[in-house]
């Protein structure tokens, strides 16, 4: 039999705790809530039968809890010095529909009062948009649909993608992480979150307060498009835009291929009209003076006037032609530019578009120019 002091018994206790149930996952119900000098949390977490006194910092803390409310904690058992048993929680979350919105209401209250969700904070999209930081999960629907609208409207902008998980405990870590690296590291005018629709339970993360503050505070402004257009998350307020779904994202921030392409032929005809009917002004003004030159000249210098008139109206009607031909010029390499930037135009060539983690054993998907084939990676050489 084995001799310890309370000490070393204690230490013991706990790491045969931690090695047996590190981390665990608690779900139940929260009672007596209380917050102790500013630093440290107390409650018990309950169901029918029993009840297991907990105990966090209130930096751990990230959504406002009340008693009444069903969360599941992560964290690990423990022996206190005082021989007393207690579940050091290292993160909480609300689950079930009305804790999740008890959770929102409480911290959206908080956050409002402190001006975070602000208009006057409120940063638009930059003009000429060419470099793009986006956070998802690549193996998402949503991602993947962002991807695929926004090469087709638009050629030319970079996209770099921070994959990050985008619902559970861990995700709201994650992307804290690439948001810091897109403003310490990168060079994108925008940060892009993305995630597709789904439950109340899976769009919780973004409820997260530090999540939602780090995006208020980004130096680069954010644009979120999270769930569908009915779901709205704290991330939603605090970003600088919102859209209603990843694919809404693509389209607000890239310009459409044809309507570009309609606006500078409707661009060209205007152009066509203004210059004809300027054609036309200068050759009735220039009539009308010689008319008014014969009527009170001297007939022997009506003709060297008529000449020299008539030299003016070519030398205008030049500068006119030079001015329209560099106008249909410029319109036309700009219509070139759209039509070679156009992915179905490579595609009609026999190329290929592919989607997804490029790994052994990975799904992907290969658009062609008439098909959408799923596939599955079996082997990957350097060349």
């Amino acid at each position: 039999m084995n001799s310890y002091s309370p000490t070393e018994f204690i230490a013991v206790v706990n790491q045969t705790l931690e090695y047996a149930y590190s981390p665990a996952l608690v779900t139940g119900e929260v009672a007596s809530f209380k917050i102790n000098q500013g630093k440290w949390v107390f409650f018990d977490i309950k169901d029918e039968e029993s009840s297991i006194s907990c105990f966090m910092s209130v930096w751990s803390l990230r959504v406002p809890l009340e008693d009444g409310m069903k969360v599941v904690v992560s964290g690990v058992p423990k022996l206190t010095k005082w021989g007393k048993f207690s579940f050091t929680v290292e993160n909480v979350k609300p689950v079930g529909e009305g804790s999740i919105k008890k959770a929102y209401e409480l911290l959206k209250k908080k956050l409002t009062a402190e001006g975070l969700f602000d208009v006057s904070r409120k940063r638009e999209i930059p003009e000429n948009l060419v470099k793009l930081g986006v956070i998802s999960s690549t193996d998402a629907a949503g991602y993947t649909d962002f991807i695929k609208i926004i090469n087709a409207r638009w050629g030319g902008m970079k996209v770099s993608v921070a994959h990050t998980q985008v619902q559970g405990m861990d995700a709201p870590d994650q992307i804290i992480r690439a948001l810091k690296y897109f403003n310490e590291r990168s060079d994108v005018q925008m940060i892009a979150i993305l995630r597709g629709g789904g439950s109340a339970d899976d769009l919780s993360c973004f409820n997260d307060e530090q999540l939602v503050r780090e995006i208020a505070a980004s130096k680069i402004p954010v644009i979120t498009g999270i769930g569908h257009e009915r779901d709205e998350s704290l991330a939603d307020l605090a970003a600088d835009v919102r859209a209603s779904t990843p694919s809404n994202v693509a389209e607000m921030l890239t310009k459409d291929r044809n309507e570009e392409k309609m606006k500078l032929m409707k661009t060209m005809n205007r152009t066509n009209q203004v210059l004809l009917q300027a054609v036309e002004r200068a050759s009735e003004n220039n009539t009308g003076r010689v008319k008014r030159v014969c009527d009170g000249i001297n007939t022997k210098y009506i003709e060297p006037m008529i000449k020299n008139n008539a030299e003016k109206i070519d030398d205008c009607l030049k500068v006119i032609k030079d001015a329209f031909d560099k106008v249909q010029n410029i319109l036309q390499q700009r219509i070139k530019v759209l039509d070679v930037l156009n992915p179905e135009k490579v595609l009609s060539q026999g190329y290929a578009i592919l989607s997804g983690k490029i790994s052994p054993g990975e799904m992907i998907k290969i658009t062609t120019a008439k098909q959408e084939i799923d596939a599955t990676i079996k082997n990957i050489k350097e060349r």
